[in-house]
């Protein structure tokens, strides 16, 4: 998972499921409205916000969060709570000024309107200004702020079919008197609960969690019934599992090794025997010429955000011209491990041209020899006129994601 999510994982791990809930629930949205808080917060504050020493902005945010976007935690005690926090922080003295600042934006809370549309685009949103530009440009005013708004809503729990299908799943949801729907393209299932480890059938591993953009990525890559199939960069091993289904064997690697044990985890809870672990460098594969090769390729990310709250903070303009040089890289060692005639897959979570199709066109402008090969079925409306699969979040409703299906020519 992501850093932020083995935060989380660490630091509530001891709380009943209802406070890990809230606190999951408070922390990413902090990260998602934080530019919008500190914006709230700032005029209450005489001496300025930038004098506001950072543990208690975060503080004041927590506070501020509940007060103003958070329905079911009181005034009363989003105060309270923020007011104990600031004193076992920093003491008395800082637990007046939270408890201070905090009663005046419940006195004067922003009008209804203000909390959609005041300041900059990015600011109103809490995204990088770089990014919203980029994602304007691209994409057009109205297309940007819907896909802004979509980052900053939480995330469906989303199954897809392991050892059971999701027929099977549904049933057993249905006897426990979880409700569920079906996913977007019917993509798995949408479940409203908590902890997906306390769902019926996660112990016995008929399902993996996981959002309908990846399982589309599988569906995507069509392998080949009896085929054998490298998956270059697999962790945390749901397109893995997914593979596993038709392919006779699964080679599945991944460069790091906490990475790798979280692979091990949902490979053997799911026990797909047919697929084997290897911690290895896909720039560097040690694997002999296979059928089919995904390369699911580290990224910006930027198709995750709703999921990944904290993703935002750490994208860059710089960050993406390195990402997408270790990219080409990446590419480059994969090719040589398909067979004539075998597919490769390229994918990302981005949703960012230099790292999808410009990054496509320039593999296959410097390897002839591979080509493009779409799919033969797959859902209307997420294909590119080139054959690509291209899923936006504000459109499609899942994570956003790309994958490109390039075939080597037989000599």
């Amino acid at each position: 998972g992501t850093a932020f999510e083995r935060a989380c994982e660490s630091a509530f791990r001891d709380l009943s499921g209802i406070d890990r809930r809230l606190a999951y629930e408070l922390s990413a949205g902090v990260l998602r409205n934080g530019r919008q808080l500190d914006r709230w917060l700032a005029p209450h504050v005489t001496g300025g916000w930038n004098t506001v020493a950072v543990p208690l902005k975060d503080t004041l945010r927590i506070g501020a969060y509940q007060l103003l976007l958070l329905d079911r935690v009181p005034a009363h005690a989003a105060v309270s709570t923020s007011v104990s926090l600031a004193r076992a922080i920093r003491g008395s003295k800082a637990a007046g000024f939270v408890n201070a600042v905090l009663r005046h934006l419940a006195q004067a809370p922003p009008a209804i309107d203000d909390l959609q549309a005041t300041g900059s685009l990015a600011s109103r949103t809490s995204h990088p200004g770089w990014l919203v530009d980029r994602w304007v440009g691209r994409f057009g005013q109205d297309q940007a702020r819907r896909l802004l708004e979509w980052n900053n809503t939480k995330p469906h729990l989303v199954l897809q079919a392991a050892r059971r299908d999701l027929d099977a799943i549904a049933t057993r949801l249905s006897e426990a008197g979880v409700r569920h729907e079906s996913a977007p393209f019917g993509a798995g299932l949408i479940v409203h609960a908590g902890r997906p480890q306390d769902l019926p059938g996660y112990l016995s591993g008929d399902f993996q969690v996981q959002d309908p953009s990846q399982a589309l990525v599988v569906r995507f890559v069509e392998p080949p019934q009896d085929g054998w199939v490298f998956d270059a960069c697999a962790a945390p091993g749901g397109k893995t599992l997914a593979l596993a289904g038709p392919a006779r064997t699964v080679v599945a690697a991944d460069l790091h090794r906490q990475r790798l044990a979280r692979l091990r985890e949902n490979v053997a809870r799911a026990r797909r025997g047919r697929t084997f672990l290897v911690q290895a460098d896909a720039a560097a594969p040690p694997v002999r010429p296979v059928s089919v090769v995904l390369l699911d390729a580290p990224c910006m990310a930027t198709g995750t955000m709703a999921r990944h709250p904290d993703a935002r903070l750490r994208v860059s303009a710089e960050g993406l011209k390195r990402m997408v040089g270790r990219q080409a890289r990446l590419l480059e060692g994969v090719a040589a491990t398909v067979e004539e005639g075998g597919l490769l897959v390229y994918a990302t979570c981005s949703l960012e041209p230099e790292e999808n199709e410009e990054r496509v066109e320039q593999f296959l402008k410097d390897h002839p020899q591979f080509r493009r090969d779409p799919p033969t079925a797959m859902p209307d409306g997420v294909l590119s006129p080139a054959g690509d699969l291209v899923l936006l979040p504000h459109v499609h409703g899942t994570d956003g994601a790309f994958a490109a299906r390039l075939r080597r020519d037989r000599a």
